[in-house]
Order: structure tokens, then sequence, then C-alpha cells
């Protein structure tokens, strides 16, 4: 799925920015989860009537793409690449005990050294990424959008109008951490499920996008395609766990401080700071409908049109771990990403988080050496 921005974007989550809180831009959030996708598939099905193709859908994301090359998206650059001046300097490797790399053709520690984070790479050179000691290192890019906070007049609670009657301590104008993507480029989602091409609200504060959609090339269904084995990255971050305790992996044994799959345990882990994961949920409970029933039964009350505040509710917040962790396993998986049991996701309401690619991951076989 291709998304084209409509001018900006928005580049929060949770609460607006107050003028008080303007350098630490609290809740910067961007590009858009796959839950925020996921949010503009259930008022698709709304609309056309279509709630059957909500049950089995899957997405993933966010990435992003050149405009003319959108099959070679971008997606985050693994941990174990040490990156400096937009070039993978060195790759680690896990060699039983210890993370190392290759210098003058003998495994050593990694140079202490401050390195580049939040950069991508492009699915095309994947391949170049598994390869023991490549001849020539992927080249990475970094974000290809910047944050423009400005003022936005304050609207009514209840429409899409300009509040000319705000009280004098609230005021009539807001700060909006708004985004801008880079002309030339596009954000990208992965789905199983295809919707009419047009103009959609997304993101926030009613901002449009053009949305297209084109299948996966052959290069990039093999390459999800590749059951994993002992060592692979994440390109999506991942939610383990239950709704009061975030883990790192699917299992977690808290009193050893065990992680791991199902009867396999983790040897070891790269990652880096976890990440806040919330999102708004189905409709609020009414006297005779839960919390995040089936779309077919969730009908909009004349209430909610009126006062779309009552529309969602805002779920508990979790730690999710980051997109680029690497983890290597005793034993390998033998299994795609698509193939993991629905029992190893958090499930929330009506559905597992698997259907947002939570831990959406590629094969890295170079992680590991023996």
């Amino acid at each position: 799925m291709i998304i084209q921005p409509l001018g900006l974007l928005y580049g929060s989550s949770g609460r607006f920015l107050s003028p008080e809180n303007l350098v630490g831009r609290s809740g910067t959030q961007f590009p858009p989860t796959a839950a925020t996708l996921s949010g503009l598939f259930a008022y698709y099905a709304h609309q056309n009537n279509k709630p059957e193709i909500l049950p089995d859908l899957l997405l993933a994301g966010p990435f992003w793409a050149e405009e003319n090359n959108p099959q070679n998206f971008y997606v985050p650059t693994p941990f174990n690449c040490l990156v400096k001046d937009n070039e993978i300097q060195h790759q680690m490797f896990f060699d039983g005990e210890n993370w190392k790399v290759w210098e003058d053709n003998q495994p050593t520690i990694p140079p202490d050294d401050k390195y580049q984070k939040g950069t991508w790479v492009a699915i095309n050179d994947w391949e170049k990424l598994q390869n023991s000691r490549p001849k020539e290192l992927p080249k990475v890019q970094t974000n290809p959008w910047k944050f423009l906070p400005h003022l936005h007049p304050r609207l009514q609670e209840k429409q899409r109008r300009v509040a000319t009657d705000a009280d004098e301590t609230q005021g009539s104008l807001f700060l909006e951490n708004a985004v801008q993507l880079h002309p030339d480029a596009r954000l990208i989602y992965l789905s199983n499920t295809k919707i009419d091409e047009g103009w959609y609200r997304f993101g926030g504060e009613g901002h449009l996008v053009n949305l297209s959609c084109k299948k996966l090339n052959n290069s990039g269904k093999d390459l999800f395609n590749q059951p994993l084995k002992k060592s692979f990255a994440l390109i999506v971050p991942a939610v383990w766990g239950s709704n009061r305790h975030s883990y790192r992996s699917p299992e977690c044994d808290p009193t050893v401080n065990k992680l791991g799959w199902p009867e396999n345990q983790i040897n070891s882990l790269l990652t880096q700071r976890p990440q806040p994961f919330r999102y708004r949920l189905g409709k609020r409970k009414t006297d005779d409908k839960p919390i995040s029933e089936p779309f077919q039964t969730q009908a909009l009350t004349t209430e909610n049109e009126q006062n779309p505040q009552n529309s969602g509710l805002l779920s508990r917040g979790r730690y999710a771990i980051p997109a680029g962790t690497v983890y290597v396993l005793q034993n390998p998986l033998e299994k795609t990403w698509y193939q993991w049991d629905k029992s190893w996701f958090p499930q929330e309401g009506y559905y597992s988080l698997k259907r947002w690619g939570c831990g959406l991951a590629l094969p890295l076989d170079n992680a590991i050496i023996s």
C-alpha cells in the first residue's frame, strides 16, 4: 500500500503539544503505525458494508520508498549493523559468547565509537546483509521527512469547525507537531487485503493522503517466504506479553529472566530502548455492547456520530521492542512470520496483535558464526 501525503501529516500520538512543552515534543510518533492503517480499513469496511475483510486482515509497517521505485522499499537497519556517515562500517555477529566484528580477517570486539541510529536499508539489499563477509555493504538512508510544528486553529469538540467561542484560558490556537514528507518519498505498508484507491483521512487531524495498491513483486515475496532460522531481525516493532506486562519475547520467566519462543530459548539479543505503544480500539462500552465487539455488531450510534470523542477507547499503554532488534535463538524456528502461532501474540479485544504485523521479521543468518 503506497501512501502519498496531500500536504502535511500529523506527527504526534496522544495529546496535543502545548507552548510549555514545545522543546520536548511530547508524544512524537511518525510514521503512523499499522494500527492507524487498520483504523482506515475499519472505516472503509463500515462505509462500504464489507465486514468480511476485517477478521483475516494482516498489516505491517511503516516503511517508505522512493516514488519511482515503491517495490524497493526501505526497512529499519538491523542493530548488528554499525552505521557511521550513512555507511555500514561493521556488521556484528555472535560467536556463542560475545558480539564481534571482522577486523583484518580476525574476529574482534567492536570499536568503541558513536554510531548512527534510526537508519533504513533497501529491501533489495537485505541479501547483502545475510552474507557473512560481503564484498560490498549496502548504503543506508536517513528519515525522508522533517517536523514542522505550527499553530493550528482550535476546533469545536463535536464538529470540524474553528472554535470561535473558546474561553480565554484555553485560547483559539494550539500547536500541531506536523510532518512534511519529502516530495519524492512515499509511505509503504504491507497488507493481505486490497481496498479502493483514492483519498483518505489518515494519521490524525484530518490530514488527507492518496492511497494506491500494488502487488508485491516476486523477489519480495521470496524474501518474506524464507523460513526464519536461529537468527533474524525485526522490521516492525513487537509487543509481547500481556495487558499488564511488556516482555522482550513471546515467552518470559521473570523469576530467572529467561526469554524465548515456545521451547526455544534466546541465546543473545541486540536491542535498544523500548518504544511506547498505544492506540484506540473499537467502541466505548455501552449498556448492550461490550468494548471491542466485532465490527458486524458495532452500529454507529447517533450520539457517536455527533460526538466523535466517544467513538474510540484508548488502549492500555505498553512498550514495544523496536524494529531493528536482532534475536539469536538456541534452535531454528523453521517458520516464516506468517506461520507463527497466534497464541504467541498478545490478544487485544477481538483481535490478535498479529493483525498489525507485530514482530514481522526477516532472516539474518550472518548474525551468528559457528
